[in-house]
């Protein structure tokens, strides 16, 4: 069967397995689920997820990936994108593991409220605190791409897939973004990779 990837087109974390799976040129279906009109709660959903949280991607009949890091490597395994060197592949998980801790947490809730739920109000009190975290964690990678073209060994990967989605949208939860040449050189190079899709597309 063709995979099936349940998905909401605002969500970054949807976005890395689009992204992937285009760069593989492996055929899917988009199913759209409204995380803003609940429909990640729903009983049949959560059959599929009982954490009720997208992406989800079907890959055989009644057999359910969730978590978009651990879906990346599912989808990677064998392929250039995840090396089969154990130090390399150590590598690329360290920078997976630090884009869900210590980004995306802190990249995708000021997002969310100010720019896809439309609400900032709801939680003006910790905008601020999710920015002083997401800021440390943009400088960590600044830092990083001062002296290497991508996050593993130069060579594009999952762990640029990862840490690529909340981070060109930054802008979108508040962030200023005009102090990291670095990282608006890395995202150019992003762009550049073959088959890459936008966010939008």
């Amino acid at each position: 069967m063709k995979y099936q990837l349940f998905d909401f087109p605002l969500s970054a974390n949807c976005y890395k397995v689009r992204l992937l799976l285009t760069q593989l040129e492996i055929p899917f279906e988009r199913i759209n689920v409204n995380l803003l009109q609940g429909e990640t709660r729903v009983p049949e959903f959560l059959q599929k997820n009982p954490t009720g949280k997208v992406p989800v991607l079907e890959i055989e009949p009644g057999v359910f990936l969730s978590e978009s890091g651990a879906i990346l490597t599912y989808l990677a395994e064998g392929t250039e994108y995840f090396p089969s060197d154990r130090l390399t592949r150590t590598r690329v998980l360290q920078w997976l593991f630090f884009e869900q801790y210590s980004l995306s947490a802190n990249l995708s809730r000021p997002r969310f409220y100010i720019s896809v739920a439309k609400q900032p109000e709801k939680v003006a009190h910790l905008i601020d605190y999710w920015q002083n975290l997401g800021y440390q964690a943009l400088d960590t990678m600044e830092q990083h791409l001062a002296n290497h073209s991508f996050f593993v060994n130069d060579c594009y990967s999952i762990a640029d897939i990862a840490l690529y989605a909340y981070t060109h949208i930054a802008n979108e939860g508040g962030y200023d973004m005009s102090k990291y040449s670095a990282i608006q050189s890395w995202c150019e190079r992003v762009k550049a990779q073959p088959n890459y899709l936008a966010i939008a597309d």
